[in-house]
C-alpha cells in the first residue's frame, strides 16, 4: 500500500461503537483535513509537472479530453494516479451497475463538493472532500475498455458547425498556410476552399475556440489565446476521432514559464472551458441526429 493509500485507508470507516473508545470528533475532522491537504498538494505538484514538460502537458490534455466535464483539478488528480483511465465511478456506483472491484485493486482520489460554509468576509464557500474512484479496468466488467465509436466525417463537421456562434464562410483568398481565420471585427470565420475533412475539423475547431475566448472578453487579443485555441483544437480532435499527429506541445513549458500553480490551473481552465462549450454543442447535435434516426420508419 502506498503512502497515499495509507493516509486514506480509514476514509470509509464508521465512528467507533459504544464498546470502543469514544468517538473523537476533533480527531476525525483533523484526519479529513489532512486528507484534503494531501490531495491539494498532489494537484499542485502535478500542475507544476505539466507546466515543465511538453509530453506531460499533452498527457494532461489527453486525460482532460476523456473527462471533459471534470474540473481541471480532478483531471490533474486522474493524471497523477490513473492516467490511462477511461471510465470511472465510485465503489457504490459500480455495485449498482452489477460490477464489482477486483480484490487487489486500490482506488484513486478525486474531489467532490461537500458542505457550504461561511468565509470570514461573509461570502459562501464550498468544501471539497476526497472521494475514492475506480476505473473500469479495475472491475470485473468483461468489456473493460470499450472501443470508442466516432461519427463519420460529414456528421462530425456538421456537428462542429451547427449552432456556431458566428457565420462560417468559404474563402478563396486566405494567406498561404492559413486554413481558417476568425475575424473578431467582422464576427465571422473564413475557411479555405477544397480541404479534406481532417483539415477542416482541425482548422475550424481552433478558430471556434478563438470565438469562445472572445465572447464576453472586452480585451480579446488573438496572440494571447493562440496557445489556448491550439490546445482546445487538439482536445476536440481526440474526443471525436480526428488525427492529431501534427500537434506538438514542446513549447508548453515556455508558455507557462514563471506561473504559480493557481495561474497554471487558470490557463488550463481556459482550454477546458472552451472545449466544454464546443463539445457541448456538438453532443447536442449528435444526440438529435441519433434521435431522428431512431424515429425514422423502417424501409
Amino acid at each position: 500500500m502506498s503512502n497515499f493509500d495509507d493516509l486514506f485507508k480509514q476514509e470509509n470507516a464508521q465512528p467507533p461503537s459504544s464498546n470502543d473508545q469514544p468517538f473523537d470528533k476533533e480527531a476525525w475532522k483533523q484526519q479529513k483535513q489532512e486528507q484534503r491537504e494531501t490531495v491539494y498538494a498532489m494537484i499542485d505538484d502535478t500542475a507544476e509537472a505539466v507546466a515543465k514538460d511538453g509530453t506531460k502537458f499533452q498527457s494532461y490534455l489527453d486525460v482532460q479530453s476523456r473527462f471533459d466535464r471534470y474540473s481541471v483539478a480532478n483531471a490533474l488528480l486522474i493524471l497523477a494516479q490513473r492516467p490511462d483511465a477511461t471510465r470511472i465511478a465510485d465503489f457504490g456506483t459500480w455495485k449498482e451497475q452489477g460490477t464489482y472491484i477486483g480484490r487487489k485493486e486500490s482506488g484513486f482520489y478525486i474531489l467532490e463538493p461537500g458542505e457550504e460554509y461561511q468565509r470570514e468576509d461573509g461570502t459562501t464557500g464550498i468544501s471539497y472532500n476526497p472521494k475514492k474512484m475506480f476505473d473500469i479496468t479495475q472491475t470485473g466488467n468483461g468489456r473493460k475498455r470499450e472501443t470508442p465509436s466516432y461519427p463519420d466525417d460529414r456528421t462530425r463537421i456538421k456537428a462542429l458547425t451547427t449552432h456556431s456562434p458566428v457565420p462560417i464562410r468559404i474563402s478563396d483568398s486566405l494567406p498561404e498556410g492559413t486554413n481558417a481565420i476568425y475575424q473578431p471585427e467582422a464576427r465571422d470565420i473564413l475557411i479555405r476552399k477544397g480541404m479534406d475533412a481532417g483539415d477542416i475539423f482541425r482548422a475550424l475547431s481552433q478558430e471556434l475556440a478563438h470565438v469562445e475566448m472572445d465572447m464576453g472578453n472586452g480585451s480579446y487579443n488573438r496572440s494571447d489565446h493562440a496557445f489556448h485555441a491550439y490546445c482546445t483544437s487538439y482536445m476536440l480532435c481526440k474526443q471525436y476521432g480526428v488525427n492529431t499527429d501534427g500537434y506538438r506541445f514542446d513549447r508548453a513549458p515556455e508558455m507557462l514559464e514563471g506561473m504559480d500553480t493557481q495561474e497554471i490551473r487558470a490557463e488550463l481552465s481556459v482550454i477546458r472551458d472552451a472545449d466544454c462549450e464546443i463539445s457541448g454543442r456538438m453532443n447536442r447535435v449528435l444526440a438529435q441526429q441519433r434521435q431522428q434516426k431512431r424515429q425514422e420508419p423502417e424501409r
